[in-house]
């Protein structure tokens, strides 16, 4: 329970879902975390249970990921209370389904600068921290829709891909630098976002019955991953995609009938 003892992390969207599950975590496993969300009373909620289980290990801050300033004021905080910060888990994102042919530019942009760009500013504001300390993790959330694309979520997808990019570009330019650079593309993971894309149980159950597990994944799985990235156990891992679907995305062509082989 000590895997990440001594090293400051900052979550973002750690408000509710992946993030929390995250943010919780990297508590459990020793780190002071930075609870990072848009919704600052749910960003407050987390860190003060945090703090009730592990006594001033967490700090709540309000940050729109998709605003520089806001991302400066975070940092500063952090630095005030832990010390440099030399995990960054870019979690925060939207959805915002929209089909292509009624997309706005408005539309995109807005997913762009949130799911995007607000993990570009987010690097950008935290490489040279990670430099001056000698290294760092950067863990960046992506999704399975890059892989296994699916309609009504067009600018989703594009942002995505985009995160994807970003990461294998990054991971190159800063191995000098001993600052590692990773994505994680969830699956269906039962969190308000997935909820929102199937709102009835009925289409719940239905995305359940096509997993190869036969049921959704949870935020701590993808938490278990991130902790992973985050820790000093991965080492030698750098510039990758890492894949937690249920195995969905390599479920494919048809099973023959072999009878009774």
């Amino acid at each position: 329970m000590a895997r990440l003892n001594g090293k400051v992390a900052i979550v973002t969207g750690s408000g509710t879902g992946q993030g929390e599950a995250e943010a919780r975590l990297f508590a459990d496993e020793g780190a002071k975390v930075i609870v990072a969300d848009v919704n600052f009373g749910a960003a407050q909620k987390v860190a003060a249970e945090i703090n009730a289980k592990h006594q001033d290990s967490a700090l709540a801050v309000s940050l729109d990921v998709s605003k520089e300033a806001d991302w400066k004021d975070a940092v500063k905080a952090a630095a005030e209370s832990f010390g440099p910060i030399t995990i960054l888990v870019n979690n925060a994102g939207i959805l915002a389904p929209a089909t292509y042919d009624v997309l706005t530019h408005e539309h995109w942009t807005r997913t762009m600068d949130v799911n995007a760009w607000g993990q570009m500013v987010g690097m950008q504001t935290l490489i040279p921290i990670m430099k001056a300390a000698g290294g760092g993790s950067i863990v960046n959330v992506s999704s399975l829709a890059v892989v296994n694309a699916c309609g009504r979520f067009t600018a989703y997808t594009a942002s995505k891909g985009a995160v994807d990019a970003l990461t294998r570009a990054a991971a190159i330019e800063l191995a000098g630098f001993n600052i590692r650079v990773n994505s994680i593309a969830p699956g269906v993971i039962l969190t308000s976002m997935v909820e929102e894309a199937f709102p009835t149980q009925n289409a719940m159950d239905a995305a359940a019955s096509v997993q190869p597990l036969r049921r959704l994944g949870r935020p701590i799985d993808v938490a278990y991953l991130a902790l992973y990235l985050a820790s000093d156990e991965s080492y030698f891992t750098t510039g990758a995609q890492h894949v937690i679907d249920g195995g969905l995305s390599v479920m494919g062509g048809v099973t023959p009938d072999l009878g009774d082989q």
